[in-house]
């Protein structure tokens, strides 16, 4: 076989992957270059996995065996292996014994068992599989071999058996079913958060580029984990020096007689990848990159970065940064603050993640003087390899954190995010900010997808999942010091409690513009006692009509306000309803306000929050409050995956492809049919050219018709133009098609369409697209063009729940018009959740479909009629970046997705 006969497997079939344990390893196809890998993978393994794998000893590979294994067609037999240090640690294959069905095997080396490769294995076979059109999975496995049995029944699949001639025969269908993407991602789940755990609890730190003198990164690295009473061991890495702030330093990492958990790197960028080769042969779990001179820099930063985690990962190591402030856990069990920042946060209730250094000591600073206290802190730099999912992962199990903080300045896998957020918002809240939200930009460090979603789609995706997105830091901070301090609200009925009578309208004000129901404001005067505070503190929380309390204290001269303190903290601890503070202006949690907490942070539960301004309190509260509905409206799962015929819908497709591989619009006959796979009914649409065929097309079908045009300058016309409505015969057609020639002036291009009229309602669109970076969007509005100049269109990510559903169609600012406005009908509403939830399936099931729109809905008070639609399909030349397998991002420069 040539080189040019090779069969070549698709580029996305390769990945690094994360293992059980955290740690990382290369999946890939198998080449005919992979021989001698093969002969050594082999010899490594005991003669009992062989026994297993072959049913009889087989204690070495013939040529003729080697050449078979190696040399696949990528189609009808296909393998992958995985790799660690350049070294082949398993293989599995699956090899088509009938159309539809094909054996599958693994063998897996044994010091690698137990480690859950097997089942990444499987997962990435019958992904390859079902884009090859393999349905079922058989294989043949010795009674005995308990473990891999087990690794088949575990992979969520339903599996058959059978025991004949002492062998067991398993069979299943390798369809991508919700338990088995449920049973995927909860083992990604497992080792993600694994992988990031080591970071936080390392039993040893070996700080590399360890310096001597004060004013290096190297050297402050060394003061932060030592002045930080970090309770491990720390071992400072210096091949020119024989010492470092009293501590032997080390040439290399080699050399250092103990374990070594985290490697913490602060050499040139240069010298980073030599880094990589002693950490990898010392057994390190994890890097923190802290150089710069990476992807920020350029091209060939991105090019040495790319690189960097490529050999980082190919080693088992996971990495944070490059160019990252570091990681801080204030646990006093671990105590580890390795980071550049000299301020160790005190104890609190909440995860941090950012990505710009620069930021992280702000943000650090910050944190400090409101003393709101953190867990966990990390800044991921370029996040080359280590991202906010990652750490959402880990949060979401984390005891000691309750609230997830996010700075993001740009979101490498979205879909993911979404997927993970929406999971993680049920337990804790997450409270973020995005920057770039308006131009979209992202920092040179960052490599992203480009994005063509319009900006409220991802603030969509946020609302969709649950996370409080607020606008700036400070925002941040006000919400995160509620939801640290104090329970959630019940719902939007506030009482005002204050002894400022200005302040007190300015409260209830602000409450107003954000949604708030003001049910009790007491004014108590300037001279309000702490008795007075307390009876209408009291009263309030008792009152069953009210669910949150916005307390204003402004003090009399010389008067300090410890006893209204000492009421509001008592209060607040006590109380099962929220209770925020303007008090004495102050910003954060004062002294006066904090509540003592066991647990040792500064503030414990029940302290009361002040805010420098009534209106701060308000905003914050009314951010927590919109949480709390979201947590408890409820969030049933679509059915409509249950009565959709995906298998025709993707006939439909792959024909349309097999004729146009290029890609092309459908026409209206296929739309039609693939419409109607998710049960959406097309109104019947007659193209025509001339007046001859417009009024034959009347006739055909029984006349009250319209006619228009369709061609897109013309379909969205403000003053209607290109319609003309109710045609009953054919006089007037004839007036019709020539009042419509003289407006238009070009007939030849208007896309005439001769269609039964239909019953009056709504005009409503739906959109759906599918975007690079995000997968498929869906869209809804009222259709017309002052809904595009208003950008009045509500976005979600599917797939979509029914509430979902029910949001986007409230939440545009003409929905009144499909609730009776101004004595009109009501519209069938949950017929149109039921067509926004079709075509929000249609576009996650087909990522063909580049676009598709219902732009013309009639939604009447019965039903709702599809007048107009339109749709493109295209061939898929990158997999969505939240796939049906495990996978890591890739490298900056890379374009297959994680």
């Amino acid at each position: 076989m040539t080189e040019q006969d090779v069969p070549t497997a698709p580029r996305h079939w390769e990945a690094d992957v994360l293992l059980r344990d955290g740690r990382t390893a290369h999946i890939r196809p198998i080449e005919p270059a992979d021989a001698d890998l093969m002969v050594e993978f082999y010899s490594r393994v005991s003669d009992t996995s062989k026994y297993y794998r072959f049913f009889s000893p087989m204690p070495r590979l013939s040529d003729r065996d080697v050449k078979r294994f190696t040399e696949v067609d990528h189609h009808d037999r296909v393998a992958f292996v995985l790799t660690l240090s350049g070294q082949m640690i398993a293989v599995g294959r699956y090899d088509v014994v009938r159309p539809g069905e094909a054996e599958v095997a693994f063998l897996v080396e044994d010091k690698h068992q137990g480690r859950g490769i097997a089942q990444l294995l499987l997962e990435h076979l019958a992904q390859a599989g079902r884009e090859r059109g393999v349905e079922r999975f058989v294989a043949e496995v010795l009674p005995d071999n308990t473990r891999m049995i087990q690794t088949f029944r575990d992979a969520g699949y339903h599996v058959a058996s059978e025991y004949e001639d002492g062998v067991l025969a398993l069979e299943f269908p390798i369809t991508a079913t919700d338990t088995a993407i449920g049973v995927m991602q909860g083992r990604e789940h497992k080792a993600e958060a694994a992988s990031i755990e080591r970071f936080f609890n390392p039993r040893s730190v070996a700080v590399i580029g360890a310096s001597r003198r004060q004013d290096t990164i190297g050297q402050a690295l060394v003061r932060h984990l030592v002045t930080g009473d970090f309770t491990g061991r720390v071992y400072v890495v210096n091949p020119t020096a024989a010492a470092v702030s009293g501590m032997p330093a080390y040439k290399s990492v080699g050399d250092i007689p103990d374990d070594v958990d985290v490697a913490i790197v602060a050499v040139p960028a240069e010298s980073v990848q030599d880094v990589v080769l002693d950490c990898a042969a010392k057994g390190v779990h994890g890097l923190v990159v802290i150089s710069s001179g990476f992807a920020e820099t350029g091209e060939e930063g991105r090019q040495r970065q790319r690189r960097l985690v490529g050999l980082s990962r190919s080693y088992g190591l996971r990495l944070i940064g490059p160019n990252c402030l570091g990681i801080i856990n204030t646990d006093p069990a671990v105590s580890i603050n390795a980071s550049l920042s000299s301020v160790m946060p005190p104890r609190g209730r909440a995860g941090f993640f950012c990505q710009s250094g620069a930021l992280g000591s702000a943000i650090l600073e910050k944190v400090q003087n409101r003393g709101l206290g953190l867990s966990t802190f990390v800044s991921a730099g370029n996040r080359a390899d280590v991202s906010g999912n990652d750490l959402l992962q880990y949060w979401e199990e984390d005891d000691s954190t309750e609230v997830v903080l996010l700075y993001l300045e740009s979101i490498g896998n979205p879909r993911k995010f979404s997927r993970i957020a929406r999971r993680v918002s049920l337990r804790k809240p997450i409270i973020a900010v995005r920057s770039g939200r308006t131009t979209q930009g992202v920092p040179m460090g960052h490599a992203v997808r480009r994005i063509s979603a319009p900006p409220q789609a991802v603030d969509a995706m946020f609302r969709q999942a649950g996370v409080i997105q607020v606008d700036t830091l400070e925002e941040m901070f006000d919400v995160a010091q509620l939801l640290a301090h104090q329970p959630l609200p019940r719902g939007r009925r506030v009482a005002i409690v204050g002894n400022s009578d200005a302040l007190g309208l300015l409260a209830a004000d602000a409450a107003a513009a954000v949604g708030l129901v003001v049910n009790k404001s007491v004014a108590l005067g300037a001279e309000a006692t702490a008795d007075d505070f307390e009876d209408a503190l009291d009263a309030a929380i008792d009152d069953p009509e009210i669910d949150s309390v916005v307390a204003v204290y402004i003090p009399p001269l010389n008067v300090s306000g410890e006893d209204v303190a000492n009421v509001l903290a008592a209060v607040g601890e006590q109380s099962d309803k929220p209770l925020v503070s303007s008090f004495l202006g102050a910003e954060g949690v004062p002294e006066l306000l904090r509540v003592p907490d066991v647990a040792g942070s500064t503030a414990g539960r029940g302290s009361v929050p002040s805010y420098p301004a009534v209106e701060y309190a308000v905003r914050a509260l009314a951010r927590v409050v919109d949480y709390a509905v979201w947590l408890r409206t409820p969030d049933a799962p679509s059915r409509v995956g249950d009565t959709v015929d995906r298998a025709a819908a993707k006939r439909v497709v792959d024909r349309v492809l097999v004729d146009h591989p290029e890609g092309t619009e459908l026409s209206q006959e296929t739309l039609a049919e693939l419409l109607a796979a998710y049960g959406v009914d097309l109104w019947p649409v007659q193209r025509v050219s001339s007046l001859e065929e417009a009024r034959a097309a009347g006739e055909r079908l029984g006349w009250d018709v319209v006619l228009k045009a369709t061609a897109d300058h013309l379909r969205e016309r403000p003053d209607l133009a290109h319609v003309w409505r109710n045609i009953d015969d054919a006089d007037e057609m004839v007036d019709a098609w020539e009042s419509l020639s003289s407006v238009i002036g070009d007939p030849a291009g208007a896309g005439f369409v001769v269609q039964k009229v239909a019953q009056p309602g709504v005009p409503v669109s739906i959109r759906s697209i599918e975007d690079p970076l995000f997968g498929p969007v869906v869209s809804f509005g009222i259709s017309g063009p002052i809904t595009d100049l208003l950008t009045d269109r509500s976005y979600r990510i599917p797939p979509l729940t029914e509430r979902d559903a029910a949001a986007m169609v409230r939440e545009i600012k003409a929905a009144p018009m499909l609730f009776g406005y101004r004595g009109s009908e009501v519209v069938d509403v949950a017929e149109v959740e039921r067509l926004i939830l079709r075509i929000s399936q249609l576009q996650n099931d087909l990522p063909p479909v580049r676009s598709l729109e219902l732009s013309l809905v009639l939604a009447g008070a019965h039903g709702s009629s599809v007048l107009t639609a339109g749709a493109r399909v295209e061939p898929v030349t990158d997999p969505r970046s939240d796939w049906f397998v495990r996978r890591l991002p890739q490298a900056p420069g890379d374009t297959i997705p994680g």
